[in-house]
């Protein structure tokens, strides 16, 4: 790509109560010379986020804030600021994220892809300042996905070191969601992004990634992406089959997303299981299983899971370590 026209993004950014971090992720997406528009949606806060958002205006006239009455998710946040933007590529920023400098540039490098991300850093919140000094810097080596490696790379395994692909955070064409018709699914508040990737390789997106880090994702005790509810996973694997239910995917694409139904499902059926036992009891919790005998082996196995996990050791699921102490979610040896 040479046309600036072309390699012009617009920057997303759902927030809710982020008035502590909203300043950080606009002024780091504001930095970026690619970057036409910044569309921040306050999805129902009561922390005053929207004038916030406001004073990191850098006066350029990229930034767009609107703001929801009510709390809608992150899903219509992102799909009002889609069709309320113009820019041809579209990238997703957390409100409690920031990029690092010149993550555009590297992304922008070809254009032979439809979605393209990069490798994401974890950063502690208190070690935020210096975490472009002590960043990593990784040989791209591009890869394409396919369907079936990035369903399989959002199936957790308890003490399997992985890299959950669903965390990426692509750079979008807005013309290939316009040809097939994507949006996000505002039914989900978990798993809207793989729900939204899984749709788009479905209809044979050329998903790219390259190795290099361009994005900080911030580790915070509170974040509410690290909290959800028993009704999201049910919403979930229900996302998976309405996959499958428009048919036409070959078999081993269709046997992948089933697995990841029923991964998911398992989890619901356990954390549902939990839910009675809290609210009702154990026996009410029994029979509950009794009555569905096809959830027992998911509860026994995932009761059986936790009650042993401290006596294996496990590393961590989502990061790897790298030279300079920042941990990443894909693995990759430094230049």
């Amino acid at each position: 790509m040479t046309d600036s026209a072309e390699t012009s993004v617009c920057v997303i950014i759902a927030a809710k109560n982020a008035g502590d971090t909203i300043g950080l992720a606009i002024q780091s997406a504001l930095r970026e010379p690619e970057v036409a528009e910044v569309v921040v949606i306050d999805d129902g806060s009561t922390d005053g986020t929207a004038a916030i958002a406001a004073r990191a205006d850098d006066g350029s006239g990229r930034l767009i804030i609107r703001e929801f009455e009510k709390n809608r998710g992150p899903a219509a946040a992102r799909n009002h600021a889609i069709e309320i933007s113009a820019a041809p590529l579209i990238g997703i920023l957390d409100a409690d994220d920031f990029f690092f400098p010149g993550r555009f540039k590297l992304l922008l490098a070809n254009d032979d892809w439809d979605f393209v991300a990069d490798n994401i850093a974890f950063v502690n919140a208190d070690t935020v300042p210096d975490a472009h000094s002590r960043l990593d810097h990784f040989d791209a080596k591009p890869r394409f996905l396919d369907l079936v490696a990035f369903v399989e790379g959002n199936i957790s395994k308890r003490g399997v070191r992985r890299g959950e692909i669903g965390f990426l955070k692509p750079l979008m064409r807005r013309s290939f969601l316009e040809a097939h018709g994507l949006r996000y699914n505002e039914t989900l508040r978990l798993g809207e992004d793989y729900d939204l990737y899984a749709r788009a390789l479905a209809k044979a997106a050329r998903y790219k990634i390259i190795h290099s880090c361009g994005y900080g994702a911030v580790v915070r005790g509170d974040s509410l992406s690290g909290r959800h509810r028993t009704e999201d996973l049910r919403r979930l694997y229900e996302a998976d089959r309405a996959i499958l239910a428009k048919g036409g995917l070959p078999a081993p694409d269709a046997a992948a997303i089933r697995r990841h139904e029923r991964h998911v499902r398992d989890r619901y059926e356990l954390r549902h299981f939990l839910d009675i036992k809290s609210q009702s009891g154990l026996a009410a919790a029994a029979s509950y299983a009794l009555r569905h005998p096809f959830a027992i082996p998911a509860i026994a196995g995932g009761i059986f899971a936790d009650k042993t996990e401290r006596f294996r050791k496990v590393g961590s699921p989502i990061a790897h370590s790298g030279a300079n102490g920042l941990r990443y979610l894909l693995q990759a040896a430094p230049e």
